[in-house]
């Protein structure tokens, strides 16, 4: 089954503006970014897609107490890396990725899916926007300040 070319790009963050970076298990370089992942189904919405990718890549339950999953209203459309083509239909060459913020509690812990993830850090948003292998994440990362919901 092919992937769905609509994405999540979920930039999980605390109150005090500290951003949850994951680096990726599947890629040569040292890839580091927030969660992101395909639409499981064409009728699955953005939230429902941000719930489970977030909850597959961390273990984070965004629908937890304490927890505001905020969609941001952007996107991306971009082209899709060609190491990664194969997983998508042919001729599929671009991915919609719609960004939302998830406000987290000091200290959540974060289980990674090692068969994904090898390595999790939080830093502070600028720091993280550096570090970031992905453009357009490292772009989301720096709206951070604007979309923040208060604690």
């Amino acid at each position: 089954m092919y992937k769905i070319p609509q994405s999540v790009l979920v930039v999980i963050h605390t109150a005090d503006l500290q951003v949850l970076l994951i680096r990726r298990a599947d890629a040569a370089e040292d890839f580091w970014q927030s969660v992101t992942g395909s639409k499981g189904s064409p009728h699955e919405s953005w939230r429902e897609t941000a719930l489970r990718e977030v909850r597959e890549e961390t273990g984070i339950r965004g629908d937890a107490p304490g927890c505001v999953l905020a969609d941001w209203g952007l996107e991306n459309v971009y082209s899709i890396y060609p190491q990664w083509r194969h997983r998508y239909a042919p001729g599929v060459m671009t991915n919609t990725e719609h960004v939302l913020g998830l406000r987290v509690p000091a200290r959540t812990p974060v289980v990674l899916n090692p068969r994904e993830h090898t390595a999790s850090v939080w830093l502070p948003w600028r720091a993280a926007a550096d570090r970031c292998f992905s453009p357009s994440n490292a772009e989301a990362i720096l709206w951070l300040p604007h979309f923040a919901s208060p604690a």
